[in-house]
């Protein structure tokens, strides 16, 4: 590895001193963008006696886009890497706190955010005069050497050439690579009008929404990027029309006379998504958005490129290896990487889908439009602008000192004290028994519902009873087939109203194929021995007698005390099976078609409505929303689902996704279903439940009061925390009814004191804010820093 001259690391540490006999890599660089321009530089700085070349294309000033936008903590990360770097950029910065969104003829701002701006050309000028004086050799106006050869020649080559890398497409096998085009068209130009805020403009046109993010970037210029669902954009003309003068047209009131421009060719194009699932191939490797994209609406483009040139400089640097370097450099930046794409996505998602949001009161829709990516929060936003925040509650109708988790909701006429459910967890713990004996919940159940219930969850739900011996989930899964077991549901819902102010629902399914499966510890779908039942297509017959069961059975559930029934449609169970066409391979009325795949279910969800549960009390269904697989349900065939299933009389839909096929490609994180809930919500209007890695009260909140959802379920946190809802009430300093202590339980309603407090230091004089107190909130607005 190249070492600095001293042949010693910048503390003088002994690691890299040893290894400065040997001779100095060469590096070449494939693209001078930032994120390349960057990595030479660092590189070059921690070690001086590196070969390191630059291969740009294009000349040193050509670029597309106009301002590139940096949080505070990206900033931080470029001053700790290179102060030098640093110190230039900051000298070119526009400043600015507050976003403004213009929604139906209102300016609804959000402060405290804390951007800063500044041209990419002049960023570039930057990171060029860096490289230079450190000793990088760049080469602009001619393309770069085949990788391979390249890769031949050097110890390293990165590949740092965009989106449109032609290195990674050379090699799209051995990365793995996937790119994918997106609904939207955009247009990314300047404007001489000068902006004090980042403003977000949505106007409604005869032919669809159109909208604009616009930001400062310098004290005589702001960034205008035009965006819409392309069949808006074929609508409007636009794909015949000269951008530039159109755009003008059609946003002549945000420019008030100002004018726009376009670089050397401006055009209308799609967002690409890069994904690849490795990042090197031999000594090349992938850097910044020929590794990944993050969609512009997240502002972290340039941020990630950056921080990936950052990381890879320090793990060449400290790493005995290029091998090692890699390995370190893919295994430190990929999670960060994903985390940031599934954001992007969720942003993309929301502008593509906007007009579902148009109905929304302008100050959620404000908040909507803040926390679309998931990142940004209610606490994040209470924290950056209190007011705001209190505002939107207010217009939503939460109730002062009220966090909207502890909001009531009425589905049909249940009322549900707060917004928190206990997802349905299979517990596979009941009597087993053969036939049609087993299948009864007991003590194990009593306690665990009783627990979660006791914990102030609105609603606590069971896991999925069978409506028949042979729909079990296996032999440890719960029925509602026979008069001991509503016996049993019947004790644990007694304790349930008697003790705590919990509603209770159950689940009714049938298993289908997945029912002869070991217990989901022992591994999940695990079959049972081969003398163990086995699937068989069902007949007309077989058809007919399920349904009957489903109908009997939610009787049951109405004798059982529970106050709110959930049809399983999900997770590749009997009836999610039909709705799938992975699944589904039936040739007759019940196969086919979207319409055919949906008819039994239909059948069964009007035979319960009709004839096995009460009118006053809410039925719900579950659906997958996405089968995660090529060729299956996806979030669009999810709504239409939504759409038949709430027009038979579904109350509510939980909305969950995958577990229908085997060879699934899920796309897990964070939230991962809120967007398809936020969707069918919207689309099909119809109240949702959100379930899927949702783990804070902070994400309920932002969810209830974004109107993504009305409820959120939780099963995991409820594993850990029996009253994770009262703790969540306790830690927001919440007291009031939507979260109710039992009476033997309100001693614990704060955390205990610790056995021993450490004597505290003195507080240290506190410093006079050097800005009044009128002028902190825009300080920074177009200006240079200090």
């Amino acid at each position: 590895m190249a070492e600095p001259h001293t042949g010693h690391t910048p503390d003088g540490g002994p690691a890299r001193a040893a290894r400065s006999h040997r001779r100095p890599m060469r590096v070449a660089c494939i693209g001078g963008g930032p994120g390349g321009l960057y990595f030479a530089a660092l590189f070059k700085r921690l070690a001086p006696d590196a070969d390191v070349t630059v291969w740009e294309r294009n000349a040193p000033d050509d670029t597309f886009g106009f301002g590139v936008v940096f949080s505070e903590e990206a900033l931080g990360g470029v001053a700790a890497a290179d102060p030098v770097v640093y110190r230039a950029m900051a000298l070119e910065f526009a400043r600015w706190d507050d976003l403004d969104v213009h929604y139906r003829g209102e300016v609804i701002t959000c402060g405290g955010h804390g951007f800063a701006a500044m041209s990419r050309r002049r960023l570039l000028a930057v990171l060029q005069d860096r490289c230079r004086e450190l000793g990088v050799r760049l080469r602009f106006g001619r393309p770069a050497p085949p990788a391979e050869v390249l890769a031949a020649e050097h110890d390293l080559v990165v590949a740092s050439d965009g989106v449109h890398s032609a290195t990674r497409d050379a090699r799209s096998a051995a990365f793995g690579s996937s790119v994918t085009s997106h609904r939207c068209r955009y247009i990314w130009l300047g404007t001489d009008l000068v902006l004090d805020a980042f403003r977000f403009d949505f106007v409604p046109t005869e032919h669809g929404v159109m909208q604009l993010h616009a930001y400062p970037y310098s004290a005589d210029a702001s960034t205008f990027v035009v965006e819409m669902r392309d069949e808006v954009w074929r609508a409007a003309g636009l794909d015949r029309k000269a951008p530039v003068a159109a755009c003008e047209r059609l946003f002549a009131h945000v420019l008030a006379g100002r004018r726009l421009f376009g670089g050397a060719a401006p055009h209308w194009t799609t967002f690409r998504t890069v994904a690849n699932s490795r990042w090197r191939d031999g000594n090349i490797v992938l850097l910044g958005d020929a590794a990944h994209t993050v969609h512009f609406s997240t502002g972290s483009g340039t941020k990630l490129a950056l921080e990936d040139a950052s990381s890879l400089a320090t793990a060449l640097h400290e790493q005995p290896t290029v091998d090692a370097a890699l390995e370190v450099y893919e295994a430190e930046r990929r999670p960060v990487a994903e985390s940031l794409g599934r954001a992007g996505r969720a942003s993309l998602e929301w502008f593509e889908n906007v007009a579902l949001y148009l109905d929304q009161p302008p100050l959620q829709f404000a908040f909507n439009l803040l926390s679309r990516s998931r990142r940004v929060t209610h606490a994040n936003l209470r924290l950056r602008d209190p007011e705001f925040t209190a505002r939107v509650e207010r217009a939503c109708g939460v109730p002062a000192g009220t966090p909207p988790m502890f909001t009531e909701l009425t589905i049909s006429q249940l009322t549900l004290r707060n917004r928190v459910v206990v997802s349905p967890m299979d517990m596979c713990s009941a009597a087993p028994g053969p036939d049609s004996a087993g299948g009864e919940p007991g003590d194990f159940h009593l306690v665990h519902l009783g627990a979660r219930a006791l914990g102030g969850a609105g609603l606590v739900m069971t896991g999925m009873a069978g409506v028949g011996p042979e729909g079990r989930l296996g032999p440890g899964g719960t029925g509602l087939w026979n008069d001991t077991q509503t016996a049993g549901w019947l004790r644990v819902t007694d304790f349930v109203h008697e003790h705590s102010g919990s509603a209770i629902g159950v689940q009714l399914g049938h298993a289908g194929r997945r029912g002869p499966t070991h217990a989901g510890w022992d591994g999940p779908d695990r079959p049972l021995p081969a003398d163990g039942p086995t699937p068989w297509t069902l007949t007309r017959t077989d058809l007919a007698r399920i349904r009957d069961e489903f109908v009997r059975a939610a009787r049951r559930a109405a004798r059982a005390g529970f106050d709110l029934l959930e049809l399983q449609y999900a997770h590749g169970s009997l009836l999610s099976a039909f709705l799938s066409p992975l699944t589904n391979r039936r040739a007759d009325a019940y196969g086919g078609s979207p319409a055919a795949r949906l008819r039994f279910p239909l059948e069964v969800l009007d035979a319960v409505r009709q004839d096995g549960w009460p009118d006053h009390r809410p039925l719900a269904v579950r659906i997958s929303a996405t089968d995660w697989a090529e060729g299956g349900n996806t979030g669009d065939d999810a709504v239409e689902i939504a759409r038949a299933l709430a027009g038979h009389g579904a109350d509510l839909l939980d909305v969950s996704s995958g577990q229908v096929v085997p060879d699934e490609r899920p796309d897990r994180g964070r939230l991962h279903n809120s967007g398809f809930a936020d969707r069918i919500r919207h689309a099909a209007a119809v109240p949702v439940v959100a379930v899927g890695a949702i783990t804070s009260y902070d994400d309920v909140n932002s969810l209830i009061l974004a109107g993504r959802a009305d409820l959120c379920a939780l099963g995991r946190p409820h594993l850990y925390d029996p009253h994770w809802t009262l703790h969540a009430a306790a830690e927001q300093g919440y007291t009031g009814p939507g979260a109710l202590w039992p009476v033997p339980y309100r001693p614990g309603s704060r955390p205990p004191y610790a056995g021993r407090v450490e004597a505290r230091r003195a507080r240290p004089p506190l410093l006079p804010d050097p800005a009044p107190a009128a002028t902190r909130h825009r300080r920074w607005r177009n200006g240079t820093a200090p």
